[in-house]
């Protein structure tokens, strides 16, 4: 069976991280990137704390910028390119990752029209950025919203996972550890990962809140709830939410318990910047 392409970033070109935050601009958001002829350009990196996925040394893929006429973001005026995809090599293999926050909702939108999601199949209605509100329970803008197949409504939440790696531990615990053994796509996709003041903190509330509310939205009403997680890189071979963070794991498997539906989606990046559609059932370690 051919692949489905589910979206496709014209005009890429290839670009080395020298410096992020820029000299000139000291945000984390903008990066000093070479292009391939040497000259330096300052590159929008929407992908903050991709854990080494854009920072300095690293090979991104990037396109011409189309701001709107009045950005929120003052330093998106002066970003010429905006940085998309990571190129990652290991084991002689090559991998494109996809690491723009906005990619995995434009990736899941496409996914629904052309009906690759199994659980998902022929909706009625779709609807993107759906409001809910509940005192004291709900309280967010969900990603998408609409009535399945056979007439019931949905809500679903997309999050992007860019990392993976052949254990889920600290990057710290991963320095003395040797993984030579190990097949390049065995790795485990993990989600959360990111900065925190403390360690006894959730790496992402946003991540929480959204999960969290979920839950409610299920246990009260007569609705499917939805998490997609979408996996942007094809060296992997199954997902789980991260032993790092305690909080986000026990709500993960809290959600699993109250019905609330999980998809793991595995897309493939090519350097042309065409996304094809790989999988919706990548084995979730529980």
């Amino acid at each position: 069976m051919d692949k489905i392409l589910l979206l496709k970033i014209d005009n890429l070109i290839q670009g080395n991280v020298v410096k992020r935050p820029s000299k000139l601009i000291k945000s984390p958001y903008v990066a000093d990137i070479n292009k391939e002829n040497n000259e330096t350009i300052l590159g929008h990196c929407p992908s903050l704390g991709c854990c080494g996925l854009a920072d300095n040394g690293t090979t991104i893929l990037m396109a011409l910028s189309c701001p709107k006429k009045t950005p929120k973001d003052k330093e998106k005026l002066k970003c010429s390119y905006t940085v998309y995809l990571s190129i990652y090599e290991e084991k002689n293999e090559k991998i494109i990752i996809g690491i723009h926050p906005k990619l995995g909702e434009k990736l899941v939108h496409s996914a629904i029209k052309n009906n690759c999601l199994s659980s998902l199949k022929d909706v009625k209605e779709l609807k993107a950025e759906t409001k809910v509100f509940i005192e004291n329970h709900v309280d967010s803008r969900f990603d998408f919203s609409g009535i399945d197949c056979n007439g019931k409504k949905f809500i679903l939440e997309v999050k992007s996972v860019p990392l993976a790696d052949y254990e889920d531990i600290t990057s710290k615990e991963r320095k003395n550890k040797n993984y030579d053994d190990r097949l390049y796509n065995s790795k485990i996709a993990y989600f959360p990962d990111g900065y925190r003041k403390k360690k006894t903190d959730t790496i992402s509330p946003r991540a929480l809140k959204h999960i969290r509310e979920l839950t409610y939205l299920k246990q009260t009403q007569d609705i499917r709830t939805i998490m997609c997680y979408i996996i942007q890189r094809t060296d992997v071979s199954s997902f789980q939410p991260s032993f790092i963070d305690d909080t986000y794991r026990e709500a993960f498997f809290s959600a699993v318990n109250a019905g609330v539906e999980i998809i793991t989606m595995v897309v493939s990046w090519n350097e042309s910047g065409e996304a094809y559609f790989i999988m919706d059932n990548l084995p979730i370690n529980f």
